[in-house]
């Protein structure tokens, strides 16, 4: 029952009225307030994690950090996060925690047992070449999308997520939709027409049979990967089998949305939207622009939000604006505004020198398993960190 007052009572400070200074400060303003403190947080952040190592979350209930190898699917956040933010500061010492980081994530290029890639390398040595246009840096990312599509089943025109075992034939994840990007880039860039052909494959699959008629997504999909026939439609991380876990409605939004930044085919567009109309018009959803970790989570608003789906949201809806007319990106970039403002305020936003360093608390990993409850998390501040940069350039 303490848990729970004490949860009711910090959902009651999330929903209040943002400070007058976030609510009234301009956008600019706001935004480089946000990097400034990153600046400074992430230099507390480096210090923490040993240098062959990636943090991963801090608790700050027992004040440790966890961190971990190379090999964990969210091993590109910290030097995607660091170079985003060397980018608006010039800041020197970012950029060589960076390149550090880079060094030791380069071999992960070769890994063959992960859907992550896109996450591990792109968000990562994608943002490096972008920035310096380094030859070293395409080439990794070229052997990342050629390591990423060994995963491809033909059969079932998917990428498959996670290995078969006795609870899986062949599993497929909404996640996997942001894993795209790194394949679609590398054959726009001259490399193998496949990589994308797979992206387009995976991705009309996944429209066929990864959402409701809501539009909701299923967070996990399991396949015959010799037929294509769908097995089971199931979530790992979500409330229920039946529930639109937050993040993973934020993951298809964002990646359905870079789909059509690629190929301009109609279809991805009006099916981002649609998962953009579920989440934004879902009675749960609250007024600040952060979802409950799951959209039908039991005991709403008597739970836990989760920054990290409301980062990936705001990003998400400030590029499908970029692709729409001016009444649907005034209403996109109204919700990813709210959600940004939200973030940096003192309901999510931690002081400076603390929470292990990290930018932002309150995230949720995956509450069915009780793994990082309410804590940072490195792929929360890398959207909010994205969500800043895109609105900068696209919104200023």
């Amino acid at each position: 029952m303490r848990k729970l007052l004490i949860v009711f009572s910090l959902l009651l400070s999330h929903q209040g009225v943002l400070n007058a200074q976030n609510r009234d400060q301009p956008m600019a303003k706001l935004i480089d307030a946000q990097f400034k403190f990153a600046e400074q947080q992430y230099k507390v952040l480096a210090k923490n994690v040993p240098a062959d190592q990636m943090p991963k979350t801090y608790y700050p209930k027992t004040g440790k950090s966890e961190n971990s190898g190379t090999g964990w699917w969210c091993s590109g956040f910290f030097p995607g996060t660091l170079l985003y933010i060397y980018e608006y500061t010039k800041d020197e010492e970012l950029l060589k925690e960076a390149k550090a980081r880079l060094a030791i994530l380069e071999k992960e290029k070769d890994n063959k047992g992960t859907h992550d890639l896109g996450f591990m390398m792109y968000c990562s040595f994608g943002n490096a070449y972008r920035l310096f246009k380094d030859p070293a840096y395409k080439a990794v990312i070229d052997a990342s999308a050629a390591s990423l599509a060994t995963r491809y089943h033909p059969a079932a025109k998917v990428i498959q997520s996670w290995g078969s075992s006795k609870a899986w034939a062949g599993p497929v994840i909404i996640d996997n939709m942001m894993n795209l990007e790194l394949l679609n880039w590398v054959t726009e860039q001259g490399g193998d027409r496949k990589f994308k052909e797979i992206a387009v494959s995976h991705s009309n699959a996944t429209i066929k049979n990864h959402f409701r008629s809501d539009f909701s997504s299923y967070h996990v999909l399991d396949y015959d990967m010799k037929t294509g026939d769908v097995l089971k439609k199931v979530t790992a991380q979500g409330a229920a089998d039946s529930s639109a876990w937050a993040r993973g409605q934020a993951w298809g939004l964002y990646g359905l949305t870079v789909m059509y930044r690629f190929t301009k085919d109609k279809q991805y567009l009006d099916q981002a939207k649609k998962i953009a109309a579920f989440m934004l018009n879902d009675p749960n959803m609250p007024a600040d622009g952060i979802p409950y970790w799951d959209y039908d989570a039991p005991g709403i608003p008597n739970t836990y939000r989760d920054a990290s789906a409301g980062a990936v949201m705001a990003s998400a809806l400030l590029e499908l604006g970029q692709y729409v007319g001016k009444t649907e990106r005034k209403k996109y970039l109204g919700v990813a505004e709210k959600a940004i403002r939200t973030l940096a305020s003192d309901a999510y936003r931690a002081k400076a020198g603390e929470n292990g360093g990290f930018l932002l608390e309150h995230s949720v990993g995956s509450l069915p398993h009780q793994s990082e409850i309410d804590v940072p998390l490195t792929y929360a501040d890398y959207y909010f960190i994205e969500a800043l940069h895109r609105y900068k350039n696209w919104y200023l």
